[in-house]
């Protein structure tokens, strides 16, 4: 069973509108073998939600995108635990990552501007007791999220041009 879930888990990510039905035909099993499956998965909270990945830059939408990389002390008995959940109470915040390499935490958030990023920073990241130091990256361009190419360049014409 635990394979058919992964096989549910995988078609799911790709597009989660697919219906029960047609996973259950993709399968070879029933609509309520599969629905008592993805029940299964929600109330072990493997599956954690639904969402629509949007081209935010073909809209009137305007926002900017940081990732901040903080460096933090890890608290005895609880290790980077209780830092990380209290960043994620942000309602600002979007993700949160605890990382291997040069920073310990990053933290990915959306505002309006530049300065909304620079005042959260500021304001309520940085004085957190744990936290050591931020380094923030602004996100300028998406050309790919969650496997979705934004801007499909159109195929060149590679053919030899003949001219009479």
């Amino acid at each position: 069973m635990e394979n058919i879930k992964n096989i549910i888990l995988e078609i799911l990510e790709k597009n989660s509108r697919v219906s029960i039905e047609d996973m259950a035909a993709m399968l070879g099993m029933t609509a309520d073998e599969i629905a008592a499956a993805i029940d299964e998965m929600i109330n072990d909270q493997i599956i954690c939600g639904y969402t629509t990945l949007i081209n935010w830059d073909k809209t009137e939408r305007e926002f900017v995108t940081a990732m901040i990389e903080v460096k933090v002390t890890p608290q005895r008995d609880r290790g980077f635990e209780k830092i990380a959940e209290r960043i994620s109470g942000f309602e600002e915040v979007k993700a949160v990552y605890l990382m291997a390499g040069a920073y310990d935490l990053l933290v990915m958030m959306d505002g309006k501007n530049i300065r909304d990023i620079s005042y959260f920073i500021s304001s309520k990241l940085s004085p957190l007791d744990s936290v050591l130091s931020t380094s923030t990256h602004f996100v300028l361009k998406k050309y790919k999220d969650h496997g979705v190419v934004f801007e499909k360049k159109k195929e060149d014409d590679e053919r030899m041009i003949v001219t009479p």
